[in-house]
């Protein structure tokens, strides 16, 4: 294709191709011309084969940034800038690839010399460079990800076009796609798919460690070592070839035997011991210190005159310490070993480091033998303790403070240049400046300080006493027929383990709680700096906005004119846009303007009068109502006022201002909502349509709105006393908006609709906001267009500098097959806003496409639109979770140098938008420098700039207010303090991205699939390592939206945790966490990974303690305890004689409860304190009681066992996706089985396994402070209906147990997807994994496949732990039968307790296997028969059957064992938490190791119940499939009865609560915050439907009750007529 082929005419005279700022320079004569820039793509275009569309792309691309940089410095300085950035600079990524991978080498030149030689380049060249690097990012599609990939690229043209430009070469179009890209996109899809018989692509069985992704595709170019091994199919290496001959070569090279895994990314936990090995080091060296030294009586003589003279022994024993760090540093080296791949020269380094940290543990370790064995006392050992201790002391904070990766490196190494690439790419962490880094120090000091001094004091001196309780003590009259006394024996010691355990966790959880406390008081103190608090001396805000206006947001200091009046036309522009929202009336605006007051008489001037507004906010005597309290206009205008107190950089010029670029990506996420979403009910479960919620939610702005389209539609008239009864007409207005069907009515309701809900077209509304404020302060800034002009030439003016200056990017994956709603949606967004530009997919015949549209594109005849831009790409681009490939296809549509990443359901306002030139200038690009761009600069660039979000779903209830508070805390608070002490990372929105540093390493986020789960954080990690600083403003604000029910909520702290069980995995947080300085990497960790591990910690304490209360209250209960005299002497003897002395470890156990409470209770300080500082005392205090008294701590518990579940699931089960988490109003009630189904697992099984734990304890051990476990324990089982809405209403709930029997007993004869059995089934998936062979049809590209965990890591907490917590439970069972039941101080000589514990462990199981067995006979020879005339019926029967025997089963085991306790409920509780414990290894034993892989379907299941095997398409596993459903079944019948029961006793519970008069409405009040008169009404139902409902209500509610009765009855009864009836004494074996 030739030059000509391209018209100059459509390049350059076309309306979409003015570069003013370019073309019109006064230096354009020096310059390259556009057409000569056009010329140049268009040689490359030939030379290498892009792609015509890509291409134009392109030269628009780099035109408007040449532009957007030439507005505020001269033409050539842009260009200079622009290459230096990209290419030659000394913060160009190329830049520093070049020399890190020591290409420098085959030229011999070096990087002090790259900037003379960039210097001495001719402009053409650095455009033909430019252009070329454009080019080929431009159509690297999923290589965009691998950034040095492309620069190796991009090396290998540049070289071939040096030396062959000349030929004139013509490749034809796609060669550079076909010949370069399209191998390694094959080779990275290949990783993670592959095809399957019917030719679709279906994702490998591979977890990350097998899968080489794009970060292991990357690091190939890094190294010269590693290039090396490029090598073509003939076996030739690519670096043997000559420079300028290896670019025609890329096609033949064999990719899959160069690539290799650089990192593993295996699940283990033992990520977390070489990540955060300090971490480790600072914690369990500082508890052995202050444990060891309180812990004299293990070591110390027990002569107490002795004792004192063996202090030389104690010192040794706390010194020993180092020790413990140097193995903790040791296991972190090995581990290490387990991801970094081991080469020979990694081999070297470990064995050394090894060798020295062996010497360093026998010097911490030797001078203890000699204190502690060979001479314990005198001068001679308390001075070798003394040096022992500071040997300790200095071991343990040089391995605490130095990283991993600086451990014994020689200073000055002969092979340093072997390994600059790692340090280039993963440790180029941005300088702190030295205010900020001392602010860093002090933070962390004043923690550790805190932390160390409490931690002591409160929880390792408190300790002694029950330490020295528990080693004293020595249990006697206790024996066992098969342990004899070894239970006895061990049992104080397993006690005092388990007691050592906890405060080992505390002492963790403690660091934590000080972090909070000290990062909100170093944050409020920054806010009183930057002067955003209401409690800061110039509180006067609104009296000075109309000075701060003029002085910080207009670029109007050199013009003569009045700054009132400039301020003037931008406040009456925010007050007029506020009321087109309606968010003011037109009384409010009347009140808010400037006006024009004519001069006195016989003066043509008039002057301006300033509203009264201004004043009155500081003067409490105005009584002028300008807003509605609590209204949106409110706290917008006073977050306006309040951000202009702030520093902020002064802004440009709107000419000479950047160009940026919004994007936003959207998938399936609603665009405008239908007329029937909104006025009529979602579901049956729903009460209210969305409108009315709507109404109810924002009753001012409806009013508004009516009013507005009243006018609009010429109805409002003034009611006279005639016409009053005409005022019937207005109802329909007031009920859905409208009178008229017409379509510009109704979508006027649903745009106030949407425009209320989380929409696509409220955040393009919102963010469309830039264009109008650019027009404003345009307009505002230069009045003399007003003059020069007619209206519709300024306006043509107008629009033209706002499109220079702003872009919308929608990346609208989904567009090419939207349905009619979807496009008509779009169509009419387009309409409003035609420069919107929207960039999608294209599938046309197996070949993907990338497209552009904007409102400007020719709609074709079959209603869709001509794409500007279409450009083929090399597949499929959606290889991973998606949003991050969707983000990445439609990247190369951006213009101008900044990007700000959006998401769909955000908002922002015109008030917000004009501070956008004070945003950019965060930058610090905004006045360039006169030195050269190439020269080495001090500073390191500025690649992310982050902002505040406003919750606008807070006060809709207390999930809203709650979800909103946690992104108000982390995005503001957090943010603030992260951002000065060099620890803000990137969260996705709403956040300012350096456009040309963050696409020129990776992109805008990452996109391996699973593994890079929270795609946008990594790009935050990613531009931190390579030497990107991150801030954060606290002047500008975006709106964003939050999920609102409690499911939704969940989902998305479900999300966000496997996400972050993801991370643990990742060489992010492996570079992170063994490069950071200390301060530094403690900021990292506390902010990111430490708020997970600490939400694992918190649960893992409370587990502790409930296995610390059963060893205590086991202990306690056949014990005589002490009684407890406070004016005794330690040396005096214990009351009653052969008491034990437990007091101590009874305080213990309050302390513990007060520690565990304060690390829950401080999570609501910082929501406190900002609500304090920033919107004053009363709003503080009413916030906080009113979570308070909506059970927020209940939700907070529930919460934090989400986390951790997910987190301690992803790690052992991966399967990490997305997950859609619903952003609608929460009004539906969900069923319990829903609700039921979803948390079982996650929550309420461990909360009932606590639940009787705590019974036990609290029977035998009644401390007040234990009600705050039942919270615990109650928030674990109850929270998810307690936050369901009108889950008290009476028929409501009837009806729903009916669902819930439904629920427990379909899916058994024919398929249902919302049945017990496939709960059941999808949790025993997660261990199983599913096989490939599909019973159906064939699982399609990209669907989510539940992978097989690995069973090295399903040993460990699928096995092991089970066992081990199954033997502690036995062995607290086994030590209160140890003792005579009718005599506590005489052995007990019976049989032993194993037997027993074994006989109701084991029984049940068999008895439920006998009668499978029967049942499964059944049928086999009866299925066949009874299909003929039963049908489905058959085997829902024998399932039914089967359950119900297993009910009945599980109760009669429970009877006996009631009746072998002899009606002791304690003591049978305690039996029934170690038979549950067995269990439950016993079904996780079977399932790891008896049951192979599940069929996706549920045909095995409808097969063992019917009989009926033949048909299924099972194929030969027919053969083994009945063995496996019957070890299926075995564990399914006791799992059934579980859930039955326990699902029966919360229902009891909700039932008696159901029976409170009027306590729909309480609880309704306490989840919407709506007063009883604005709450959600009953539905209104027909006579039938009511008859039914009442019917279906009474029939199961007599249901209920009568088992409620049986229930209480099977509990009771027993206790209170058992011991009379059956008062003889029986001899059983057990």
């Amino acid at each position: 294709m030739g030059q000509r082929d391209i018209s100059s005419e459509t390049l350059v005279n076309g309306k979409h191709f003015l570069y003013p700022a370019w073309t019109t320079s006064d230096e354009q004569h020096h310059l390259p011309s556009l057409q000569q820039v056009q010329d140049i793509f268009v040689q490359l275009k030939n030379f290498f084969g892009f792609q015509h569309d890509s291409m134009l792309n392109m030269l628009d691309h780099l035109m408007v940034m040449l532009d957007s940089r030439s507005s505020r410095m001269s033409a050539a300085m842009a260009l200079l800038t622009l290459h230096a950035d990209y290419i030659g600079g000394p913060n160009a990524n190329y830049r520093k690839w070049y020399f890190a991978a020591q290409l420098d080498l085959d030229d011999a030149i070096g990087d002090k010399n790259a900037a003379t030689r960039m210097e001495q380049m001719t402009d053409n060249e650095r455009i033909r460079q430019l252009a070329l690097w454009l080019m080929v990012w431009a159509e690297a599609s999923v290589v965009r990800f691998c950034p040095e990939a492309l620069c190796f690229i991009f090396k290998l043209a540049d070289d071939a076009w040096q030396y062959h430009h000349e030929n004139n070469r013509v490749a034809p179009e796609g060669d550079y796609m076909d010949s370069v890209i399209t191998p390694l996109y094959e080779f990275i899809r290949d990783q993670v798919y592959q095809k399957n018989k019917a030719d679709n692509y279906i994702r490998r069985d591979k977890d990350h460690a097998d899968i080489i992704g794009y970060d292991d595709v990357n690091q190939l170019f890094w190294y010269p070592e590693t290039m090396n091994r490029i090598m073509l199919k003939d076996k030739t290496k690519m670096l043997t070839i000559d420079p300028h001959l290896r670019y025609d070569q890329l096609k033949e090279v064999n990719w899959k035997k160069a690539f290799q895994k650089t990192f593993k990314e295996k699940r283990s936990w033992m990520h977390l011991a070489v990540n955060f090995t300090r971490i480790w080091i600072i914690h369990v060296v500082s508890f052995w210190y202050f444990i060891a030294a309180n812990s004299g009586i293990f070591y110390l003589n027990s002569d107490k005159d002795i004792a004192d003279e063996e202090t030389p022994v104690k010192i040794s024993v706390a010194a020993l310490g180092g020790g413990v760090a140097t193995l903790l540093v040791m296991l972190g080296s090995l581990a290490e070993y387990f991801y970094v791949p081991l080469s020979f020269k990694n081999a070297r380094i470990l064995i050394r480091r090894l060798v020295l940290l062996f010497f360093i543990f026998i010097i911490n370790t030797g001078p203890a033998i000699y204190c502690i064995k060979i001479k314990r006392t005198g001068t001679l050992s308390l001075v070798v303790s003394l040096i022992h201790l500071l040997i300790s002391l200095i071991t343990s904070i040089f391995f605490a403070v130095t990283p991993q990766s600086r451990l014994f490196l020689r200073i000055k190494s002969k092979d340093e240049r072997k390994t600059p690439a790692s340090q280039t790419f993963t440790a180029s962490f941005p300088h702190l400046k030295k205010v900020d880094r001392l602010i860093s120090i002090g933070l962390w000091t004043c923690v550790f300080g805190c932390k160390l001094l409490e931690s002591y004091f409160f929880l390792a001196l408190s300790f002694k006493d029950p330490l020295k309780s528990i080693s004293n003590m020595r249990v006697k009259n206790c024996q066992d027929a098969i342990a004899g006394t070894l239970i006895c024996t061990y049992m104080p010691l397993i006690a005092l383990f388990l007691m050592l355990l906890m405060e080992l966790v505390l002492f963790f959880l403690d660091t934590y709680l000080w972090y909070v406390i000290w990062n909100t008081i170093f944050s409020v103190a920054r806010s009183f700096y930057l002067g955003i608090s209401i409690w800061s001396p110039w509180r006067n805000i609104f009296s000075r906005l109309p000075k701060r206006i003029y002085a910080k947001i207009l670029a109007a200091t050199e013009l003569d004119i009045q700054p009132k009046y400039l301020c003037s036309q931008v406040w009456n522009a925010l007050i007029v846009s506020m009321f087109r929202e309606h968010l003011l009336s037109a009384d409010h605006v009347g009140k808010l303007l400037y006006r024009q007051i004519p001069a006195a008489a016989g003066s043509n001037n008039s002057t301006l009068k300033s509203p009264t507004f201004f004043i009155s906010q500081e003067d409490v005597a105005f009584k002028t109502e300008y807003y509605p309290q609590n209204s949106e206009a409110g706290r917008r205008m006073h977050f306006f006022a309040q951000s202009l107190t702030t520093p902020m950089p002064e802004s440009l010029s709107v000419p000479n201002m950047p160009t940026f670029t919004v994007l936003t990506p959207h998938y399936g996420e609603k665009i405008i909502l239908t007329l029937k979403e909104i006025i009529r009910e979602e579901d049956k479960n729903t009460r209210i349509t969305l409108l009315e919620y709507l109404k109810q939610l924002h009753p001012f702005e409806w009013e508004n709105f009516v009013k507005d389209t009243k006018v609009l539609a010429d109805e409002i008239t003034e009611i006279t006393k005639e016409q009053k009864q005409h005022k019937i007409d207005d109802l329909p207005f007031y009920c859905v908006g409208f009178k008229s069907s017409a379509p510009e009515y109704t979508l006027r309701t649903r745009i106030w609709a949407s425009l209320r809900s989380q929409t696509l077209y409220r955040t393009i509304t919102g963010f469309m906001n830039y264009q109008k404020a650019i027009k404003l302060l345009y307009r505002v800034e230069t009045p003399e267009i007003s003059r020069l002009h007619p209206d519709i030439e300024v306006e043509s003016e107008l629009d033209q500098m706002a499109n220079r200056k702003f872009r919308f990017l929608v990346a609208m994956q989904r567009y090419s097959v939207f349905n009619k709603e979807e496009r008509e949606s779009v169509d009419y967004v387009l309409k409003a806003y035609p420069e919107l530009q929207i960039a999608y997919l294209e599938k046309e015949e197996d070949i993907f496409y990338s497209c552009l549209v904007d409102g400007h594109c020719t709609v074709k005849p079959d209603g869709t639109r001509a794409p500007k831009y279409r450009i083929r790409l090399p597949g499929n681009p959606i290889l991973g979770d998606g949003k991050s490939d969707n983000q990445n296809t439609a990247l190369i549509y951006y213009r101008g140098e900044y990007l700000q990443l959006i998401d769909a359901n955000q908002d922002n306002y015109l008030e917000e938008c004009i501070k956008i030139r004070n945003v950019l200038g965060e930058f610090e690009e905004m006045h360039p420098s006169n030195e050269s761009p190439y020269a080495s600069q001090p500073k390191s660039p500025v690649a992310i700039v982050g902002a505040r979000e406003y919750i606008f779903s807070e006060n809709i209830g207390v999930l809203g207010d709650v979800a909103a508070g946690k992104e108000q805390t982390f995005g503001t608070l957090t943010q603030r303090i992260m951002a000065t002490i060099g620890g803000k990372l990137h969260y996705g929105h709403p956040d300012f991205l350096n456009a040309i540093f963050m696409t020129t390493r990776g992109g805008v986020s990452k996109a391996q699939k699973g593994l890079h789960l929270n795609e946008d954080i990594y790009a935050g990690m990613n531009a931190f390592e390579r030497g990107g600083r991150i801030k954060h403003v606290e002047y500008f604000q975006c709106g964003k939206g939050r999920d609102l029910g409690f499911g939704s909520v969940l989902n998305f702290v479900t999300k966000i945790g496997t996400g972050m069980g993801e991370q643990m995995l990742s060489r992010e947080y492996y570079y992170l966490g063994t490069q950071l300085p200390l301060d530094r990497f403690l900021t990292f960790y506390y902010a990111h990974p430490g708020f997970h591990v600490n939400n694992i910690f918190i649960m893992l304490s409370v587990h502790m303690f409930m296995l610390v209360l059963l060893f205590v209250a086991s202990t306690s209960l056949p014990l005589t305890i002490c009684e407890y005299d406070v004016n005794a002497s330690p040396e005096a003897a214990l009351k009653p004689e052969g008491c034990y002395n437990l007091v101590p470890i009874f305080d213990w156990l309050k302390r513990v409860v007060i520690s565990i409470f304060s690390v829950i209770f401080v999570s609501f300080l910082p929501l406190f304190l900002q609500e304090l500082t920033e919107r004053g005392f009363f709003r503080a205090v009413s916030r906080l009681c009113k979570h308070m008294l909506s059970l927020s701590p209940f939700f907070e518990i529930f919460v934090t066992q989400t986390y951790a579940n997910s987190i301690l699931n992803n790690l052992t089960f991966g399967g990490a996706r997305y997950i859609g988490t619903g952003r609608g109003f929460a009004t539906a009630r969900l069923p319990f089985s829903l609700l039921y189904s979803r948390f079982a697992d996650t929550s309420m099984y461990v909360g009932a396994r606590m639940f009787l734990i705590l019974l036990f304890g609290s029977m035998v051990l009644w401390i007040p402070h234990l009600a705050y476990f039942w919270i615990t324990v109650i928030a674990l089982i109850l929270s998810p209906f307690v936050f369901n809405p009108h889950q008290f209403s009476m028929t409501d709930f009837l009806v729903d147990y009916r669902e819930y029997l439904r629920w427990l007993s379909r899916g058994n004869g024919s398929s249902h997807s919302n049945s017990w059995i496939e709960f059941c089934r999808f949790s025993r998936m997660r261990t199983t994994g599913v096989k490939k062979k599909q019973l159906g049809e064939s699982k399609a590209w990209n669907q989510q496949v539940q992978p097989t965990a690995r069973f090295h890591v399903l040993l460990f907490s699928e096995i092991i732990m089970p066992f081990l917590l199954a033997v502690l439970c036995v062995v607290a069972y086994l030590f209160i039968r140890s003792f005579d039941p009718e005599d506590t101080t005489q052995p007990y000589n019976g049989p032993s307790a194993l037997l027993r514990v074994g006989a109701i462990s084991m029984g049940p199981i068999l008895l439920n296997a006998g009668v499978l067995a029967i049942l499964f006979a059944v049928s086999i020879s009866g299925g066949c028969i009874a299909s003929l005339c039963c049908g489905v019926k058959f085997g829902a029967t024998v399932a039914a059957v089967a359950h119900g025997w297993a009910v009945i089963n599980f109760i009669l085991f429970f009877e006996i064992f009631y009746f072998l306790e002899n009606w002791s409920f304690p003591r049978v509780i305690l039996g029934m938490v170690a038979v549950g414990a067995v269990q439950r290894f016993i079904f996780k034993f079977m399932t790891v190791t008896l049951l192979t892989r599940e069929f996706h379907q549920s045909m095995s299941n409808q097969g063992w119940w019917t009989g009926r095997w033949y048909g299924r398409g099972f194929g030969f596993y027919v053969l083994s499939q009945p063995f496996r459903e019957f070890v299926c079944k075995t564990v399914e019948m006791s799992l059934f009865a579980t859930d039955f029961i326990m699902g029966h006793f919360i229902l009891f519970f909700l039932f008696l609560v159901c029976l409170i008069p009027g306590i729909d409405k309480w609880h309704s009040l306490m989840l919407f915050w709506l007063k009883p008169s604005e709450q959600i009404q009953e539905p209104i139902y027909s006579t039938t439907q009511r008859s039914r409902r009442r019917r279906t209500a009474i029939l199961y509610g007599i249901l209920l009750v009568l088992l409620f009765i049986l229930f209480l009855g099977l509990l009771v009864a027993p206790a209170v007529i058992g011991p009379r009836l059956l008062n003889f004494k029986v001899s059983l074996p057990i």
